[in-house]
């Protein structure tokens, strides 16, 4: 080696110390797992307020990208050139973005209301992280300048830095999911991160060596914002006037509430910005309309078949209002439902009772492991204004084919319009569905209303629907009314490899968002 390369690589008089070298680690380690945490996290702070949509997720995304480009380079900029900005500066501004979140979000969200549903969520996701994820951004560059102090090892120390702060998501992002989430809540997990950011900015001003002044300057106001966090974490629930908040719980999947709008004497389930169950208070009936149409199922009858259905299977539970009333008509109901949290509010506030298996987890995944063949299927998942796309593809329609008997009947629940932009989305289920079944039948629920929910209903052999009363006769009578054919331009065939299905349902999701807001107070829909 020769008298250069020893030059190059001796350290420097001022190379940090193995306990230097570790706390620097342990801030990259800490900081990733900070971005991760307020990427995860933030579909629940928006969510409730906009969907757990893709227009969310991708909002979410992109503005950490931005956030973490912006970062990178001004922190590679300000370590270079501004050396009265240290790094535990950088990693309080980080801390204090993440303890304002919560604060901030319930006047960040109503304002942007005005935008709409897609611009609203990038720019509220924009306005509550923006900060805190650009300063985490700025930790890595700091930590590599202040690390690799000799100019031959600094791509290992970049490497290094790099690899240390993944780690940090990854563990960050596994603790979360499987763990803390499920245990803690949203605003319990981002105020202990703030928190956890602030401790580290405490070691990192007593290791760099700040003033006295500084160092107590500092501690100061983190113990206010943390003080003030505090005390909004633990700030009774606002009353909002005509409705009355009856139960919430947060899941791995949303925030689930029940919620009593007592003008109109409903009791609502909802599950983050969308009601997936209402029934009125007073005896239980429920006031949704497809739910109405559905309960004409136990009249079915395969043509060649002298019985109607003993036994059913519901993928995706609500408030369990379907099941019920399956179970006052004689079919034994095996339930999935994918949120354990709403699940078990249809026990307690909606009288629901299993009276077969009571499956809980994503319907897909606990379909394949059925072996059970049912009279009747029902497919009822909705969430958010928009149904979830890999539960309507054409090999998920072929797995619920086999779980049927030879003369079953799958319902299918989709909401969409009858005309216009949006309804390729209708299209596209119902050309899904013929690929699958030779035999369908459409119904609408509110004929005269181009938004509306179709009830597709289909199998391998014809089936008719039969009457034992007279009752039963005008019940059937008024229902075959609802009878149409489905819209047919633009439809494609959805299969696991190719399904545009989210982006047919923009409108939908725009709509179902309008009539959500106008019937549910906004002040419900803030964390």
């Amino acid at each position: 080696m020769n008298r250069a390369d020893r030059t190059a690589r001796a350290p420097s008089p001022g190379a940090p110390s193995a306990l230097d070298q570790a706390v620097l680690y342990g801030t990259v380690a800490l900081t990733g797992g900070a971005v991760m945490v307020l990427e995860l996290l933030g579909t629940r702070i928006i969510g409730p307020f906009y969907g757990v949509s893709l227009y969310v997720w991708s909002s979410l995304i992109a503005v950490a990208m931005i956030a973490l480009a912006i970062g990178y380079f001004f922190g590679g900029w300000c370590a270079d050139r501004l050396a009265g900005v240290r790094l535990a500066h950088l990693v309080a501004v980080a801390a204090l973005g993440t303890l304002l979140v919560p604060l901030l979000s319930g006047a960040i969200l109503p304002a942007s209301e005005p935008l709409g549903m897609r611009a609203g969520a990038f720019v509220s996701a924009l306005a509550l992280f923006m900060l805190p994820l650009t300063a985490l951004g700025m930790a890595g560059p700091y930590v590599i300048k202040l690390a690799a102090r000799d100019l031959g090892a600094v791509g290992t120390v970049a490497g290094s830095v790099y690899a240390v702060s993944t780690l940090g998501s990854v563990l960050a992002t596994l603790a979360v999911g499987f763990f803390l989430l499920p245990t803690f809540g949203t605003r319990s997990i981002i105020e202990g991160t703030g928190v956890a950011l602030l401790a580290l900015a405490m070691v990192l001003a007593f290791r760099e060596r700040h003033s006295v002044a500084n160092v107590w300057t500092l501690v100061g106001g983190m113990l206010l914002l943390t003080l003030l966090a505090a005390a909004a974490v633990c700030a009774p629930a606002r009353a909002t006037q005509g409705f009355a908040v009856r139960h919430e719980a947060e899941s791995t999947y949303g925030w689930v509430r029940v919620v009593d709008d007592e003008r109109r004497g409903i009791r609502l389930l909802l599950a983050d910005a969308s009601s997936i169950g209402a029934v009125q208070i007073a005896g239980g009936r429920s006031v949704l309309g497809y739910q109405q149409l559905l309960m004409t199922l136990p009249m079915l009858r395969a043509t060649q078949a002298p019985e109607r259905p003993r036994s059913a299977l519901l993928i995706g539970l609500g408030a369990g209002y379907i099941a019920r009333e399956l179970q006052a008509a004689g079919i034994a109901t095996d339930t999935i439902e994918i949120d354990p949290a709403v699940a078990q509010a249809a026990r307690d506030y909606f009288d629901f009772k299993p009276t077969g298996a009571f499956l809980i987890g994503d319907g897909r995944y606990v379909v394949r492991r059925l072996h059970t063949r049912y009279d009747l299927i029902i497919h009822d998942c909705f969430t958010g204004g928009a149904e979830p796309i890999h539960m309507l593809t054409r090999e998920m329609f072929a797995q619920l084919r086999d779980l049927l008997t030879d003369d079953g009947v799958l319902a299918v629940n989709f909401v969409g319009f009858q005309r216009g932009a949006g309804s390729e989305a209708v299209a596209s289920v119902a050309r899904t569905l013929a690929a699958v079944f030779p035999v369908r039948r459409v119904f609408v629920t509110e004929p005269q209303n181009d938004f509306t929910d179709f009830i597709f209903l289909v199998a391998r052999w014809p089936f008719e629907f039969t009457a034992r009363s007279d009752a039963e006769r005008d019940v059937l009578r008024a229902f075959e009314r609802h009878e149409t054919a489905p819209p047919a331009a633009g439809a494609v065939e959805l299969t696991d490899d190719f399904n545009p299905l989210e982006r047919m349902q923009i409108r939908k999701a725009e709509r179902y968002r309008e009539l959500f807001v106008t019937r549910i107070a906004p002040e419900l829909l803030l964390r």
